[in-house]
């Protein structure tokens, strides 16, 4: 007889969002409920105060994105960020870089920025998190093209379960830019985060059940706000947008389960109950 383990219930900390027109989770919250609009301009990158202010104007825009969500999910916790392992996950990394990088180079090679080519690594973000909270825990850069965010937070899921400690989950993208423009369509920038923590707390803002499910169809739940669903098709972090609104809806409320793709035949599925935090 085969045996396959429930995984264990994880509990929810924390919950960040940041996109030009909905820059922030209170009003990404109100606009998934129904109650609130896209910011009109929208907004410019965000400023995050984990760098200093020289290294803050440096840092190329996905890492000015990351570390604002990562700064908003801890401050939604009772933890120090230098105690907090965390997961960054990005289908692309920096696309604008990436653009730099190969044209320098197939132009004029000596040309080349060394600061931009220290930002073009994968892990640039969670390296200049680290570094700016004083972070000595665990660090890990994911990439699993289009299925990111779901296989960010199943390596999240799976060290906190492991190890019994809160893990920081970061998610995020930004617009292609160039000829990579013909391979893969990027339109904008967004960037989530949340704690995922093993026991329940005064933070905690749901419970989460979660496993693997191998008749997923490959499509991700479909979001069901007007709000979210402008954003679609802005970048791959757009698979986050359900467990996003899920967690948007009111304490108590019953909800769907979510899918999100790992492949074209297995899916993370997850099982959201919310509660008031504190």
């Amino acid at each position: 007889m085969n045996y396959t383990p429930t995984p264990p219930t994880l509990y929810i900390e924390g919950p960040a969002f940041w996109t030009p027109t909905l820059p922030g989770w209170e009003a990404a919250r109100a606009a998934f409920r129904g109650e609130g609009a896209l910011a009109d301009p929208p907004a410019k990158r965000p400023s995050p105060q984990v760098l200093a202010p020289a290294e803050r104007r440096r840092a190329p825009d996905t890492v000015a994105l990351a570390l604002e969500v990562a700064a908003a999910a801890i401050a939604g916790t009772d933890r120090n960020a230098a105690d907090v392992p965390c997961v960054f996950t990005s289908a692309h990394g920096d696309l604008s870089i990436n653009d730099y990088m190969c044209s320098t180079l197939a132009g004029d090679p000596k040309m080349l920025s060394p600061t931009k080519f220290h930002n073009s690594v994968h892990n640039a973000a969670v390296g200049y998190w680290t570094i700016g909270t004083g972070c000595m825990a665990a660090s890990n850069a994911v990439s699993a093209y289009g299925h990111s965010f779901a296989a960010g937070l199943l390596e999240a899921a799976v060290q906190c379960a492991a190890d019994q400690m809160p893990v920081l989950l970061v998610g995020y993208d930004a617009p292609t830019v160039g000829p990579l423009a013909s391979v893969t369509d990027s339109r904008g920038l967004l960037a989530v985060a949340l704690v995922i923590a093993p026991e329940r707390t005064a933070r905690t803002v749901a419970s989460l059940d979660w496993s693997l499910v191998g008749d997923a169809s490959g499509t991700p739940t479909a979001p069901r706000s007007a709000a979210a669903a402008t954003l679609k098709d802005i970048n791959p972090m757009a698979d986050a947008l359900p467990l996003f609104e899920a967690l948007a809806q009111a304490p108590g409320s019953a909800d769907a389960p979510v899918d999100l793709p790992l492949s074209a035949a297995l899916a993370l599925r997850l099982r959201l109950r919310l509660q008031a935090a504190g």
